[in-house]
This record gives structure tokens, C-alpha cells and sequence, in this order.
């Protein structure tokens, strides 16, 4: 590692699930704090070491590094029954997040009517012909619009005092109620209301664990970059995804890329040294919106078995296809990224060839940048290149020296359109990400 580089951002460019589990885990180890600063459990982040897996939601992916604090900003959508969950797998498994885990008492919590809000609302946009997201239903949408609403938004500091939360707790009831139940009856949807002693109960032993965690963060990590401490930024879901530079109306809530590292963290994104942007050698995506570079059924399904391409979060079945340089390259300069960190390669080591997305057609008209409204970018019809393969297995590769030829042009080739070459991954282990030395030559973007 660059010894000039001391905090690093790491995001996705597609549409999440390239892997920035493993790449944080990866950098890591040269990191003394790990920074969580958006999107929340409808995020799934996985870290395999050996045969072990790792599957994390709200946690950031420092956590199964010994000596790493680990932060989750306010930036997050909090659900605090899921994170005590994963923070209980972690210590049956041997992994004690005491002293290492920081969580934002500004942060807005998950509410259980913004989960039923979440359901009820795509099925009610369903029957009255509006878009309907394909959301994961974990209510991460509605707790952002709440915390723009301000009147039934709950942080969680407000957890340290449930007598004075509480009869706020029962007017927010009363009015969710109120409006759940019209929108229920709009869905042609059940909807059971929710009381508030059940509420209040639910929420007491949480209150009580995540006590010890609460802190102002952004003071807190001002503190650590004085002390000339190494942080680093993960975000959560990916560009494509984000709620202003995404495929809209398709996409998560929050904003995924480092535009929203400072509103996320408290912190200033110039103090951001490196951004590494994890971009997938395949394509992918879960739930609706359009995917032009999707793949007939069964080249879909054989990326997908080889892929292992189903939910972190919801174990749903991902559509699959080719990278799309189209929308990465765009991904890449609205991040910033300084270096790509190229993702399963190893998915793709049976292709006698692979088809690379180099352009659209929209109506006649040729497009190297993708348009903005959604239903355009669905009408697209994908220009191909097509790209040797290189038909040998690479989990045993260690370096970059170690890779097909074809392999290497294939990364070359990428980082044409998206910028320089960082690390290559040849599978989803620690060991199978690969540093490219600082001497290599990857083709310059063009």
C-alpha cells in the first residue's frame, strides 16, 4: 500500500453485490478504523475466510479484523434488533465487538410501521399502476422519509431516555396507525395495528444493550484523524443504486456514493486519500429496473450458479449478465475512483468468449452515456464487444503475473473505459485478492 494514502472510501459501481465485503476486509488490515456511513440492513456485505462466512448487514466489514474500531455513522438507517443479532452471531463464533464497536446516537432508527409502511406502500403503487421498486421490505425508504418529515423520526439517542420517548412513541403509533390502515385498505392489504406497549417492550432490552455503543461519532472520529489514526470509508449498496445518480426511480434510499461520505459521517470527503470503486467482470441485479446488459436465461443462469448470485440479505435470486462500460464508466468519474478493484473474474474462467456492453442504441441513436430517465435506459439495446476468454481456473493465481493472458487483457480492457487497476479478485476468499504492484502498467482510461 501506498504509504501516502492513509484514508481510503471504498463503494460499488454497478448495482451492488461486486463484492466490497471482501475488499474491506482486505484493507482492513491497514486500517484502524472502519467506517459504516450509509444505506442500512437491506445491505449485505459477506467476508469469507477459509470456509467460513461472514454475512453483515449494518455491521461494517472491519469487525472480523483483530485491533479495528469499528464505526456506524448516522448516516445509517438503524434497525437495533438486527444489529444486536449480528452482533450476538459474531460473539458465538469468538468474535467480541467490546471496546470495537461505536454507534451514532444520531443515527435514525428502523421502526417496525416503517417495515409494514414498506410493504404496504409498493403493494397499494402496484394496484394504482405506479412503479413498483422491488424493495427488500426492511423499511429502510420510509425511515429516510421519516427522518425528512422530522415529526415521527426516533434516533437512537433518544434510546438513553425511554420515559421521555415514550409518549412520543404513542403519538407516532396513533398517527401510523391512522395511515397505515388507509393504505392498507388501498393495497387491498391485511394490517393488524400496531399497540404501543408491544412497541415500547420490543424496544426496552434493545435500549439497554446499545447503550454502551452510543456516542457522537463524527467528534469521535475527528478525534481519531487528529490522532493521526487510518480510516476507512464503507459504502454501502452502489452508485447505480443511489437516490440521485442511480437508475431512478430503481434505486436504495441514501446516497452510495462518496458524494455522501460527508453527510453521512460528519467528516469532510477531501480527507479521503484513495477511492476504490469494486466493479463486478459480470453483471448483476436484484428487483426491478432496467438492466441492459442482462443475459438470455441461460447464460443468466449459468453466471448465477457459478456466481453464487442470491441475496445477502434476502437470499433472492439476482438477474444476471455482462459488465456494462457504459453505466461503469459513468459510475467511475461520478466517484472519483482512483483505482478498481476488478471482482470475479474467476465466475467467467469457462467462456470461450465474453461479451463487453460498449454502447447503446436508443431509437436510432448511438449513446456512450447512459440517459436519465429510467424508462430510456430500458429501451436501450446493447452494443457488444466481444472479448477472449481465457478457459483455465484462476483460484490458484497469487499475482497478477499468475493470470491468463486473456485475463489480463480482459482487466486491461476495463480499465480502458473505467480508470486504473488496483487489486483483482479470483474468488471470494481473504487470500484471492490480489494487489497489482505500483509498477504495472493497466491500460490508461480513454
Amino acid at each position: 500500500m501506498d504509504e501516502s494514502v492513509r484514508h481510503t472510501c471504498v463503494v460499488g459501481l454497478q448495482f451492488g453485490d461486486e463484492g466490497k465485503g471482501q475488499l474491506v476486509d482486505h484493507l482492513a488490515a491497514t486500517a484502524n478504523v472502519v467506517v459504516r456511513f450509509n444505506g442500512g440492513a437491506n445491505a449485505g456485505h459477506t467476508v469469507r475466510l477459509g470456509e467460513s462466512r461472514f454475512a453483515l448487514h449494518l455491521l461494517p466489514s472491519g469487525v472480523i479484523t483483530p485491533g479495528t474500531t469499528n464505526v456506524v455513522a448516522h448516516g445509517v438507517a438503524l434497525d437495533p434488533q438486527q444489529l444486536l443479532a449480528e452482533i450476538d452471531q459474531l460473539a458465538e463464533r469468538g468474535i467480541s465487538l467490546t471496546g470495537r464497536l461505536l454507534v451514532s446516537d444520531r443515527a435514525h432508527l428502523v421502526m417496525p410501521w416503517q417495515k409494514a409502511e414498506e410493504r404496504l406502500l409498493e403493494a397499494a403503487a402496484g394496484r394504482l399502476g405506479l412503479p413498483v421498486i422491488g424493495s427488500t421490505g426492511r423499511g429502510i425508504g420510509p425511515t429516510y422519509a421519516a427522518k425528512a418529515h422530522r415529526l415521527t423520526a426516533i434516533r437512537a439517542g433518544e434510546l438513553r431516555r425511554l420515559d421521555r420517548l415514550a409518549p412520543k412513541i404513542a403519538a407516532i403509533v396513533t398517527l401510523q396507525n391512522a395511515l397505515l390502515t388507509t393504505l392498507a385498505a388501498l393495497s387491498g392489504s391485511a394490517f393488524e395495528p400496531f399497540e404501543v406497549a408491544a412497541v415500547l417492550a420490543a424496544l426496552e432490552p434493545c435500549a439497554a444493550r446499545l447503550a454502551p455503543y452510543l456516542a457522537d461519532t463524527a467528534s469521535w472520529l475527528d478525534t481519531a484523524l487528529a490522532d493521526g489514526q487510518t480510516v476507512l470509508f464503507e459504502g454501502a449498496h452502489s452508485a447505480l443504486l443511489d437516490v440521485d445518480l442511480g437508475t431512478y426511480p430503481y434505486v436504495t434510499s441514501s446516497a452510495c456514493t462518496p458524494l455522501g461520505l460527508g453527510v453521512g459521517s460528519g467528516l469532510r470527503d477531501a480527507r479521503v486519500d484513495r477511492v476504490i470503486g469494486v466493479l463486478k467482470a459480470y453483471g448483476s441485479r436484484v428487483g426491478a429496473g432496467p438492466f441492459p446488459s442482462q443475459a438470455d436465461d441461460l447464460a443468466a443462469a449459468r453466471l448465477r450458479e457459478r456466481g453464487q448470485e442470491f441475496g445477502t440479505s434476502t437470499g433472492r435470486p439476482r438477474r444476471c449478465g455482462w459488465l456494462d462500460l457504459v453505466l461503469a464508466g459513468y459510475t467511475a468519474r461520478r466517484c472519483g475512483v482512483t483505482g478498481l478493484a476488478v471482482t470475479g473474474l474467476d465466475v467467467l474462467s469457462d467462456l470461450a468468449e465474453i461479451p463487453l456492453v460498449v454502447a447503446y442504441d436508443l431509437d436510432g441513436q448511438r449513446l456512450t452515456t447512459p440517459p436519465a430517465e429510467a424508462v430510456d435506459l430500458a429501451a436501450c439495446q446493447p452494443v457488444c464487444e466481444m472479448q477472449p476468454g481465457w478457459r483455465s481456473s484462476l483460484a490458484d493465481c497469487r499475482d497478477w503475473a499468475d493470470l491468463p493472458a486473456a485475463a489480463r487483457a480482459y482487466v486491461a480492457r476495463l480499465a480502458a473505459t473505467c480508470g486504473p487497476v488496483a487489486y483483482v479478485c479470483v474468488g471470494p476468499r481473504r487470500e484471492q485478492v490480489l494487489p497489482l504492484p505500483a509498477t504495472e502498467e493497466i491500460a490508461p482510461r480513454r
